[in-house]
């Protein structure tokens, strides 16, 4: 499993929407240049985290994008779903159905362990921590 360039430029938009806080309305000019987004591509990112409840899009000259919740409560593994949805290593955890030997196979446990600490380590993240810990690091923020 590789994460893609789209689950990464989901999470700068969200990291950085989390820098101004729940329900803080941040125009997708800036989102795009401080996290270095191509602004058509956040475009179709804001949407799948729209249908996610993680952030609401505002249309218009004053529109932008703001976060619907806290964000100590949106973790790094809702985001990344978000967007590419549902996280495995591989067919064999993803898809225990692809794999005829699944039950029997020793890897299989290996993968499966592996996966569960993966979803785990991203569910324990959480962006209220990541963005204190980013705004610490800015020099010149608004």
């Amino acid at each position: 499993m590789r994460l893609t360039r789209a689950g990464e430029y989901g999470i700068r938009c969200v990291r950085h929407l989390a820098i101004h806080g729940q329900g803080k309305l941040v125009s997708r000019k800036e989102i795009a240049s401080r996290t270095e987004v191509p602004p058509h591509f956040l475009a179709k990112i804001a949407q799948q985290l729209a249908r996610a409840g993680i952030i609401e899009i505002l249309q218009g000259a004053n529109g932008g994008y703001r976060l619907l919740n806290d964000p100590a409560k949106i973790t790094l593994l809702a985001v990344i779903e978000a967007i590419i949805g549902e996280i495995s290593l591989n067919d064999c955890v993803g898809r225990p159905e692809s794999c005829r030997d699944s039950a029997l196979c020793t890897v299989h446990r290996v993968w499966n362990k592996a996966n569960q600490q993966l979803r785990a380590t991203l569910q324990e993240a959480d962006f209220a921590t990541l963005a204190r810990e980013d705004a610490c690091c800015l020099t010149s923020f608004p």
